[in-house]
């Protein structure tokens, strides 16, 4: 069944591979992303395609979006909060003010009013309910070497999930998220010819296609809403996760 589906930060990397995945599937997305350009790119012409320039650190932007989203489609099914940034390479002692902000506006911000108007939505639509699958990382588990900022949000993002879990369940909106490594995109890019390694020596690291996040994400949106997959793991095999640190 077709689903109405709200990606931000669509114009490249993961959303991008997750668009056109979504699209060829059957489904109708709302491309989300500063720079409509690149929305463009993404959506690729496809009919059932509608580019909506957001910026998610915005909360009014964010209205508009899913106002928008409703206006074309009638519902929303499902938000993938997808956007954000990796912030400064910087321990805490060195990190600035400026970049620290962006960050958190990106990644947490960003996150937080993107669900506040889709759980709005969803809980008031007919049928009621939809999936909100948020964007993590390994390093809300494990972080890698000078990324305070980074991890410190992603570790926001997990609590904003177990917090969603909790308070949605009864309005049947299911809640994951998915921990990604070293899917291959322009913010990956180095990770395949050195990445510093929590002893400080610098080593290419496996990385694996964006394309299989994206399917993966897929099989998730076909779920009907009484199964529930609250986190969800993908990574390149041999990626020095569970030995980091």
């Amino acid at each position: 069944m077709s689903k109405v589906v709200v990606i931000t930060g669509a114009g490249s990397g993961i959303g991008r591979a997750a668009a056109r995945v979504l699209l060829q599937a059957g489904h109708r997305v709302v491309l989300a992303g500063r720079r409509p350009e690149t929305l463009v790119e993404s959506a690729e012409g496809h009919p059932a395609a509608r580019i909506v320039p957001t910026d998610v650190t915005d909360a009014a932007s964010v209205q508009a979006l899913f106002a928008e989203s409703v206006s074309a489609f009638g519902r929303v099914d499902v938000l993938f909060n997808n956007a954000g940034v990796f912030g400064p390479s910087a321990a805490v002692d060195e990190i600035d003010d400026g970049s620290w902000h962006e960050t958190w506006r990106t990644n947490v911000d960003g996150a937080v009013f993107c669900s506040r108007e889709a759980v709005r939505v969803m809980s008031n639509q007919l049928p009621r309910g939809g999936r909100i699958i948020n964007n993590g990382s390994l390093s809300a588990h494990r972080p890698r070497p000078r990324s305070l900022a980074y991890t410190v949000t992603k570790h926001a993002v997990s609590g904003l999930t177990a917090s969603m879990l909790l308070d949605l369940r009864d309005v049947d909106i299911c809640v994951t998220q998915i921990d990604i490594g070293n899917a291959t995109t322009a913010m990956t890019a180095g990770f395949g010819v050195e990445t510093m390694q929590a002893d400080g020596s610098l080593a290419a690291e496996p990385t694996f296609d964006a394309v299989h996040v994206a399917r993966s994400l897929a099989h998730l949106i076909e779920m009907p809403l009484d199964v529930s997959v609250p986190s969800l793991t993908i990574m390149a095999r041999g990626m020095p996760f569970f030995g980091r640190g």
